[in-house]
């Protein structure tokens, strides 16, 4: 059964008349009349008494005609709502954001995005970056941003968003306060309040090692606003990129010997299609990257 064999139905059944039923679908009477005639071969039997002065539907074209009514309507509705899904109305978007990335830092490239395209649909998913990783590969997201210590596997294309140094945080009155910044070895017999979900933790406790560093880890979470908080409360410094620092009172110091930054990527499947919004949320980030 075909779309136009259906559209041809739906207007004769409305003029009940072959002539009038082919002006109506621009087409020529013999074939409206044939596409009917095949239809009718589909469905097994006449759809239409063809008399003179009175065509009509018979019982089987009475029957038939709701159904073939819904086809058209889905098909319509199916139509309008691609229409929509291209002009970013109503249009999905799962996006995956690493866990360690502070939120205000973000918070210009979606303003930026909703008032370009307030029709579309953002999901947002919260993960560390490997399984972000897997996220996308599996289709489960359609962009991600993270940023990692080692290469971008080439699964992925991945287009700088920013960079970010990575600083030691702690409360008011910390022995860190007098310093204008903190080398690795001021770690040493430190306590130390641990992200579980850094990326760097384990570029850094291997440079630590290798320094005979030996910090004290009181408390490790996979929470960092709880992190945050305990080394407000004087539980320990940690160890945290400059913009995902959320807590106010915390005292800040840049980290040296070594310097660790990362950078944060927007990315997507490298060879898979993009969707309307996937591109739309590309050209923005990349628009915006110069005033995060």
């Amino acid at each position: 059964m075909e779309h136009y064999q259906v559209r041809y139905f739906q207007a004769l059944c409305e003029t009940l008349n072959f002539t009038r039923a082919a002006e109506k679908c621009n087409v020529s009477q013999p074939s409206l009349t044939r596409a009917i005639q095949n239809l009718e071969g589909e469905l097994g039997g006449p759809l239409f008494h063809r008399e003179r002065q009175n065509t009509h539907l018979t019982e089987l074209g009475r029957t038939m005609r709701p159904y073939l009514e819904e086809v058209m309507a889905q098909t319509e509705a199916a139509k309008e709502r691609a229409r929509q899904f291209v002009k970013l109305k109503d249009a999905p978007l799962s996006i995956g954001v690493m866990c360690t990335i502070g939120p205000k830092k973000l918070l210009p490239l979606f303003t930026e995005f909703q008032s370009r395209y307030p029709g579309v649909d953002i999901a947002f998913r919260d993960a560390r970056a490997q399984v972000l990783q897997e996220m996308l590969i599996q289709g489960e997201l359609d962009v991600a941003i993270f940023g990692i210590p080692d290469e971008i596997d080439t699964r992925y294309h991945a287009m700088a968003l920013f960079d970010e140094h990575f600083v030691i945080a702690f409360a008011p009155g910390h022995r860190f306060e007098p310093l204008s910044a903190v080398r690795l070895r001021d770690f040493n017999g430190e306590r130390y309040v641990s992200r579980a979900n850094c990326e760097y933790g384990d570029y850094m406790r291997a440079l630590a090692a290798k320094q005979g560093v030996e910090p004290i880890r009181p408390y490790r979470s996979e929470r960092d606003d709880w992190i945050q908080v305990m080394a407000l409360a004087g539980l320990g410094f940690t160890f945290i990129p400059e913009f995902a620092i959320t807590v106010s009172g915390l005292e800040v110091r840049p980290l040296i010997e070594p310097e660790v930054q990362r950078t944060v990527n927007v990315v997507t499947v490298r060879g898979r299609p993009h969707s309307p919004a996937v591109g739309a949320f590309v050209r923005t980030a990349m628009a915006c990257r110069d005033s995060l």
